[in-house]
């Protein structure tokens, strides 16, 4: 396909995303079986139209005068795809499966609109009512974190040190572009690319068969690691959903000590008996029931509660997520959390610790959640992240966001990660 019937393939997707409400995978997914025709590299290129239309949905609309998929798909090929106007209608020209040509209002729109000009909400491109959020958090610098949530993430995968060095990883994805992670450890990075370019299939590499690596995040390499689960311990990972940060903390233990996974919600957790077959980890236990982990309350050195949140860190990757939030969405998630965090608290020995974690980058479910948590527990105490960080991963590397290096917030404008949250307490003995 030409770059015309792949522009009218996204434009195809945006509109039945729009009509239909629907997730972004599956109306990808749906046309890519409606037109087998479309190669992968066809489908990959309107995959990218449709997640950076997506990524920047208010802007783009902004700047043309209009929301529609048509405008959307063209604000892309302007702004992130480095065509102007007369550049693009030549490469469409004769193509008959390209799109109508633009408008003369949108055209015209686009020639004389400047983003200055828009509400704040509209050049960050969030949910005009997460905006106080925003602010609250990152003070003046919040517009630049927004806008950072609306680029392209990279690849980032983690490497399994039970089975490989990142040395080994490096060289055996050397083609795929991988580079070592500027901050995580054992953290390898694929860098995103631009326009029609797509990533790698990592997953279907021998290396990943073996069990050499695992697709995370780096942002979720870096929080598993502050856990800092040591060897001969007995770690819980609360709420476990697919197992990635229970496949790091058992990796960063050597097989040794144990770590639990649970989740309250069974299809998450099903993956991660494969992972762990693949992973090669000796040191796993999977729950399926609360029930089964009742004889071991107050036995914990560790219990991580990686809670069910919004998201808003990961809206690089999931951008059309951002679009579908509500205030009611949040208030759901601030109860599940306070629920998680008071059934987890009582696995927690004396002397131990316990790790809230989530991907979002709202202060309603992060400080807020902890310093409420710990008035209403004052058997445990905020602990200062800053000591475990240095150690881990020194201090000329990018620094997370924080006041006082308690509590830290990584950022794709802070530390070129996903939106996480990493808080550190610890129960009196």
């Amino acid at each position: 396909m030409r770059l015309g019937g792949r522009l009218s393939g996204a434009i195809e997707v945006l509109d039945d995303i729009e009509k239909r409400k629907r997730p972004v995978a599956d109306a990808l997914k749906d046309w890519g079986l409606s037109h087998r025709f479309a190669g992968s590299g066809d489908r990959a290129a309107i995959g990218n139209i449709v997640y950076d239309a997506l990524r920047m949905k208010l802007s783009h609309a902004y700047l043309m005068d209009s929301d529609s998929p048509t405008a959307l798909a063209h604000a892309v090929m302007f702004r992130q795809w480095g065509f102007t106007a007369d550049a693009l209608a030549a490469e469409l020209e004769g193509d008959k499966f390209a799109p109508a040509p633009l408008s003369a209002e949108m055209t015209k729109a686009f020639s004389e609109r400047r983003l200055e000009g828009a509400p704040a909400h509209v050049q960050a491109d969030i949910p005009e009512w997460t905006q106080g959020s925003f602010e609250a958090n990152f003070s003046d610098s919040w517009l630049d974190e927004a806008k950072a949530l609306a680029g392209r993430p990279t690849l980032d995968l983690r490497v399994n040190t039970l089975k490989a060095t990142r040395e080994k990883v490096l060289k055996a994805l050397e083609r795929s572009g991988a580079e070592p992670a500027t901050i995580a450890r054992h953290g390898v990075r694929i860098p995103a690319g631009e326009g029609a370019s797509r990533l790698p299939n990592v997953t279907a590499e021998i290396s990943f068969q073996k069990g050499w690596f695992e697709v995370q995040d780096e942002g979720s390499q870096i929080v598993a690691d502050l856990v800092f689960a040591q060897e001969g311990e007995q770690v819980l990972d609360y709420c476990a959903g697919g197992g990635g940060k229970t496949l790091a903390m058992s990796a960063a233990m050597n097989n040794k000590g144990q770590v639990h996974a649970y989740d309250t919600d069974r299809k998450r957790l099903a993956p991660i008996i494969e992972r762990l077959k693949r992973a090669g980890t000796r040191n796993v236990q999977v729950h399926e029931s609360v029930d089964s982990l009742a004889p071991l309350s107050a036995r914990f050195d560790r219990v991580l509660v990686d809670a069910p949140c919004t998201g808003t860190g990961t809206w690089r990757r999931r951008p059309d997520t951002k679009w579908r939030l509500t205030q009611k969405n949040l208030e759901e998630r601030l109860a599940q959390q306070e629920e998680a965090l008071a059934n987890a608290a009582q696995f927690v020995r004396p002397g131990g610790y316990l790790i809230y974690v989530t991907c979002s980058v709202l202060p309603e479910e992060n400080e807020s959640q902890v310093y409420g948590f710990c008035e209403d527990n004052p058997e445990f105490e905020i602990l200062s992240a800053a000591d475990n960080w240095a150690k881990l991963f020194g201090t000329d590397k990018p620094q997370p966001w924080s006041a006082d290096m308690k509590s830290v917030t990584l950022t794709p404008a802070s530390t070129g990660t996903d939106g996480f949250f990493f808080c550190l307490m610890g129960r009196r003995g």
